[in-house]
């Protein structure tokens, strides 16, 4: 079907694959160059907003795109809603691998997969699992989730930090005996009972939702998921990603922090390294145009260029402010 997009008209159709016993929806952008990325929202960010901007880029360049929901969120199967399971969002990532393998023009030997934020960080997780992967991008990451939440709490006072906490534990409680989820935004002000209120989450809504472009995302996530988040340290993987990894970091980024996944990317073994000023959303803010043709230039260096696939990259032609830490 044709999608109209908010600068231009994408063909894409929609399609599903099965994951742990439910379906998961997704955008096929079909390309014309057999290089396929894999990509999917951060946190509790579905496809369409998550996914939009930087897939009409890959598009527009000749690549298909596979956009997906995990389970539980968006157009997904899956009950309770509004629920973020590491285990299950990685086995998800797996079957979208599998299924973009068959996808027509897709070859199985150039597939790339893409995320950000706290799906950046499951990045280094599947990428690791999967040494088939032609690359990997790991945009404004979430490599270590401890470093985060310590910095989370100095944006945010005692008692909505304990607040948070306490609905979080009620909601795990409750879960066990079947209570549907309580719910907290993905973001607020300080003193408010949210996710985040680091002062660049505020922009997460004029990022990725302008003039509420997709009035259907609901901006919410189970109070439980916050509390997983915070002991989640994916970087850990980095040592054991061996296809070309772009990591892509903001320097003031408080949502993400910068530092850990700069010290992911030092470790693993054929990461690049692309630095922007800014915060966390900034690939998606004033930065939009330096991080997508950092990763244009990554992805036809790695699927299209087979004459240095594999090899790193010249000094000339790391992306900007690239190359190792």
């Amino acid at each position: 079907m044709t999608e109209q997009g908010t600068t231009e008209s994408v063909q894409r159709a929609k399609v599903r694959f099965a994951s742990g016993g439910t379906d998961c929806a997704a955008w096929h952008y079909p390309g014309t160059n057999g290089a396929c990325v894999i990509m999917t929202g951060g946190g509790g960010v579905t496809k369409e907003p998550g996914t939009d901007l930087f897939a009409r880029r890959f598009h527009d360049a000749g690549f298909s795109v596979l956009a997906f929901d995990y389970r539980r969120l968006g157009e997904s199967g899956g009950q309770p809603r509004q629920i973020v399971r590491i285990k299950e969002q990685l086995a998800d990532w797996q079957a979208a691998i599998g299924f973009a393998a068959g996808l027509p023009g897709a070859d199985p030997a150039r597939i790339a997969i893409w995320s950000f934020s706290a799906s950046g960080g499951h990045v280094f997780r599947v990428a690791a699992r999967n040494p088939q992967l032609a690359a990997a991008i790991a945009q404004t990451p979430n490599a270590d989730g401890l470093a985060a939440a310590r910095n989370a709490a100095r944006h945010q006072k005692p008692l909505a930090l304990l607040r948070l906490t306490g609905r979080g534990v009620a909601d795990a409680l409750g879960g066990l005996g079947g209570r549907g989820p309580l719910l907290v935004p993905l973001a607020g002000e300080p003193g408010t009972v949210a996710m985040l209120t680091t002062p660049d989450s505020l922009d997460g809504d004029r990022a990725l939702n302008p003039a509420n472009s997709y009035p259907d995302w609901q901006q919410t996530i189970a109070a439980r998921s916050a509390l997983r988040l915070g002991f989640y340290r994916p970087g850990r993987y980095a040592s054991r990603v061996r296809c070309p990894l772009l990591v892509l970091v903001c320097d003031h980024d408080q949502t993400a922090l910068a530092g850990p996944a700069v010290r992911a990317a030092n470790r693993a073994p054929r990461a690049e390294l692309a630095r922007l000023p800014g915060g966390h959303y900034e690939p998606f803010l004033g930065g939009h145009e330096r991080a997508a043709e950092a990763e244009l230039s990554f992805l036809r260096r790695h699927l299209l260029d087979h004459s240095r696939a594999g090899r790193p990259a010249p000094a000339g032609a790391a992306p900007e402010g690239g190359g190792r830490a």
